[in-house]
């Protein structure tokens, strides 16, 4: 069965760091894009950040541009973000995502963000307030 945990959210003083990890099991990582997604009480989910199945691209939301960092780690199945210099506004739930990619396509490069397809965690809250 395929199935994604998401753990490291806590609560962080502004400015702080975290780490949050996104552990897969039943189903090998190196075949997905992976994404982490958030969403704010009475806001709508918005995408964070995401990776190929390559590890060739990644993406990341203007808010979040220059301060988190979006890697994967296939030996270990299991991706992981990186959230530095961390704001009262990055207070959400963490989702991370997985969407498989076909190694003989071009989307396997170049098309890091999981969509319609993708499997999700139960998420890990991140609160950033002091």
């Amino acid at each position: 069965q395929l199935r994604l945990v998401e753990s490291g959210g806590d609560l962080v003083q502004p400015g702080g760091s975290l780490r949050l990890s996104c552990a897969a099991s039943g189903f090998t990582l190196d075949y997905y894009a992976i994404g982490w997604f958030r969403q704010a009480p009475g806001k709508e989910r918005e995408g964070v950040s995401c990776i190929s199945a390559s590890g060739d691209s990644a993406n990341y939301a203007n808010s979040v541009k220059g301060r988190f960092t979006i890697s994967r780690d296939n030996a270990k199945n299991t991706a992981y973000l990186q959230m530095n210099s961390l704001k009262p506004e990055d207070t959400a739930i963490y989702y991370c995502a997985a969407e498989y990619r076909d190694r003989s396509g071009s989307d396997w490069y170049w098309d890091p963000c999981p969509g319609d397809s993708a499997s999700w965690g139960q998420g890990t809250q991140v609160t950033v307030s002091s």
